[in-house]
């Protein structure tokens, strides 16, 4: 039965065959056409098709689609086979058998050594372009494979003649381009197998089987929530889970980049694809299969490498006319030739030179390469970019906005004051405070919270201002000043709650103290230095706000800002004309985030934070937003670089070849190095680091 695809789904397809952009115009021009298809991204540096399905599709009517345009397809989870090794072996037999032909230019080869040897290039070596270029023809269609199989067809087939006619023989040029259009290919592969080794690595963290408590092994896909397995020291955490007992240290580096191992016991989250080091641990299952940490920060490196931004979809317009337009400049060239007096022969080699520069590889791959490379190091830094217009808004920002709890402190405050404002004595301050912070999920509410304190009943959270709930019958409010405006304000630095009776009559004040992360200081720096303003938004007292910025070097604070208030800071910047990035760990930087240019989650935050953010930062170090806007920048440069030097390649190589100045084989030399100029200049971000 032929596999249906669910409506409202999304599937990856392994597309083999692609050699340049045309290619990919013409793989998402035939997947659009299926019905029930709603919207297609094909990748030439992954050779992955992105389609969303909007109704019932079987997966047979896309294989289908593909194969009749030409190319090779299947789902992308399942294993495709690696033609390496023959690539090779087909590289090294081409360049072996266009070494006679290439000899005849400085010592005489019989014309019948040179025959032989032409053909099996042409028509065994060279048979893959033959194949895709007569199916991009008949679809009405052009792709690199064509302008190769046209322009050494030519070159082959005029020195068939000339072995008759007894004229000068131009095998070389037909050999020598299907052999250096091989050996870039070939050398283009490798490249793109190194780039996508990030998730490719991530997939191979994860254990196939894992120990069950109860004893026995069971493959890690068969898991589920409330299962309960064992983590022997050396063995890495094949799925999320809660440490039920043991103690040691975990090794966190392949999933949140952080350096040092971590020490984790009882009550400790542990995450798949960590190491444990030096302890047997028991864990509780807490993720479904396939929904795990790694398998979500895996399917984001995928759809950040799928995705296109905006400049993309203009270089695929391009390359859309591109083929046709270089078949009529070739035509022009050979009739230009001939009506300047140049015989056939020299005519129709310099057309032929200008079918095999144009290929459009270097444009279709520039984009693609730089994504591919710059989320890739991401990735193994610890930062997660969801989309390609998440990397181009990170790349062009002016100003970084942070939130201040859990973001630039620690976020795990400790109670350093307790006054009385009212009739409540201290004791009973505390045990009414502690029970409104048993449910509460601000930060200031974990030093609150007492042992055998039952929760508030009625309780309900206020965004941006506390929480209000019943205790022993009667309904008390906690939070800040905006929800206890009657609050005698508090002039030092601390950070202060408020406990109140229903009617907003003060009763006690909580003051907090938090610690600053020791890296947020070098973090302000570096965004200066970058000339990147900060910005401080916190819903904490002006005192508070101030100190903080000051000992940082923020320059500008905006305190008391509620949720809705933080938004619409950053929707005001936004309309003055600045790029902004907000950086923050909480339910209430939600909407902050989403308003942002480039929302910034840091560590693991709330679930709506990361959500609501098109960046996620694994571990909660300030210096990672720095690092993630730097990486950004580069890799825009570098995406813009490839697209630039592709251009210019095109607008140089074809008036030279047109005007006689390239031969066919210095042409197809020139094609086959562009692309791997390209993906060379990308592959340089591997080479990045974080900090």
């Amino acid at each position: 039965m032929d596999q249906i695809i669910s409506p409202a789904k999304d599937v990856e397809l392994a597309i083999g065959g692609m050699t340049c952009a045309s290619c990919v115009a013409r793989v998402e021009k035939v997947l659009k056409r299926v019905p029930g298809v709603q919207d297609v991204s094909v990748n030439l540096a992954t050779e992955r098709a992105h389609v969303s399905v909007v109704g019932g599709v079987q997966l047979a009517a896309l294989e289908e689609a593909v194969a009749k345009a030409g190319y090779t397809t299947g789902l992308a989870e399942v294993p495709q086979p690696d033609h390496a090794r023959r690539e090779l072996l087909e590289l090294l037999a081409a360049f072996i058998l266009a070494a006679p032909v290439v000899l005849d230019m400085v010592s005489p080869v019989p014309g019948w050594v040179q025959l032989i040897c032409a053909t099996l290039v042409q028509f065994w070596l060279g048979a893959r372009f033959y194949r895709a270029g007569a199916l991009a023809a008949r679809a009405g269609a052009g792709n690199m494979d064509l302008l190769v199989a046209l322009g050494t067809s030519a070159a082959y087939g005029l020195s068939v003649w000339d072995i008759f006619a007894g004229g000068p023989l131009y095998f070389e040029s037909a050999v020598a381009v299907i052999a250096l259009v091989r050996l870039g290919k070939y050398l283009e592969g490798r490249a793109k197998r190194d780039a996508a080794k990030a998730i490719s690595g991530l997939q191979k963290l994860r254990p196939e089987q894992a120990h069950l408590a109860t004893g026995g092994d069971v493959p890690v896909a068969r898991l589920q929530p409330g299962d309960e397995i064992l983590i022997r020291p050396g063995e890495r955490v094949p799925v999320d889970g809660e440490v039920l007992d043991g103690e040691g240290s975990v090794d966190e580096s392949p999933v949140t980049g952080e350096a040092l191992p971590q020490p984790r016991g009882a009550g400790a989250k542990l995450l798949a694809g960590t190491l444990n080091l030096d302890a047997v641990l028991r864990l509780l299952v807490t993720a479904a299969p396939g929904e795990s940490f790694l398998d979500r920060m895996a399917r984001l490196i995928d759809q950040a490498q799928s995705a296109k931004p905006r400049v993309q979809r203009l270089a695929d317009k391009v390359s859309a006319w591109f083929v046709p337009v270089v078949l009529v400049l070739a035509a022009l060239t050979f009739v230009g030739w001939l009506l300047h007096g140049a015989v056939m022969a020299h005519a129709l080699i310099r057309a032929v030179s200008v079918l095999v520069i144009a290929c459009p590889c270097a444009l279709g791959l520039a984009t693609p390469a730089a994504i591919m490379a710059g989320t890739g190091a991401a990735a193994k830094a610890g930062i997660l970019f969801r989309d390609a217009d998440a990397l181009e808004a990170a790349a062009k920002i002016d100003i970084l906005a942070f939130d201040k709890t859990g973001t630039l402190t620690t976020g795990t405050p400790q109670l350093a004051e307790v006054k009385r404002l009212g009739h409540l004595d201290e004791a009973r301050l505390r045990a009414v405070a502690a029970a409104m912070a048993a449910q509460d999920t601000h930060p200031l509410a974990l030093p609150l919270r007492q042992e055998g304190v039952k929760p508030a009943k009625n309780f309900k959270n206020l965004p941006g201002k506390g929480v209000q709930g019943e205790v022993d019958g009667q309904l008390y409010l906690f939070g800040s000043a905006r929800l206890v405006p009657a609050a005698p304000p508090q002039q030092d630095e601390k950070s202060w709650s408020y406990l109140a009776s229903a009617d907003g009559t003060p009763l006690g004040a909580f003051g907090f103290t938090d610690t600053i992360r020791p890296s947020a200081a070098k973090a302000v720096e570096r965004l200066r230095v970058a000339g990147i303003k900060t910005l401080l938004l916190t819903g904490d007292r002006q005192e508070a706000g101030n100190a903080l910025a000051s000992q940082l070097g923020i320059a500008r604070v905006e305190s008391q800002a509620t949720p809705e208030q933080k938004r619409d800071i950053i929707e005001n910047l936004r309309r003055a004309g600045q790029r902004v990035a907000m950086l923050g760990d909480g339910i209430n930087d939600a909407a902050a985030l989403a308003a942002a240019d480039a929302g910034m989650a840091m560590g693991q935050g709330a679930d709506v934070a990361i959500e609501a953010a098109p960046i996620s930062l694994l571990r909660a170090d300030p210096l990672l937003a720095p690092a993630a806007l730097d990486l950004a920048r580069r890799t825009w440069v570098i995406l813009k670089q490839g697209l630039f030097w592709a251009l210019i390649y095109n607008a140089l190589g074809i008036p030279a070849a047109a005007f006689g100045l390239l031969s066919p084989a210095l042409a197809g030399g020139a094609m086959a190095a562009s692309s791997l100029c390209v993906l060379g200049n990308a592959l340089r971000l591997r080479h990045w680091r974080a900090i």
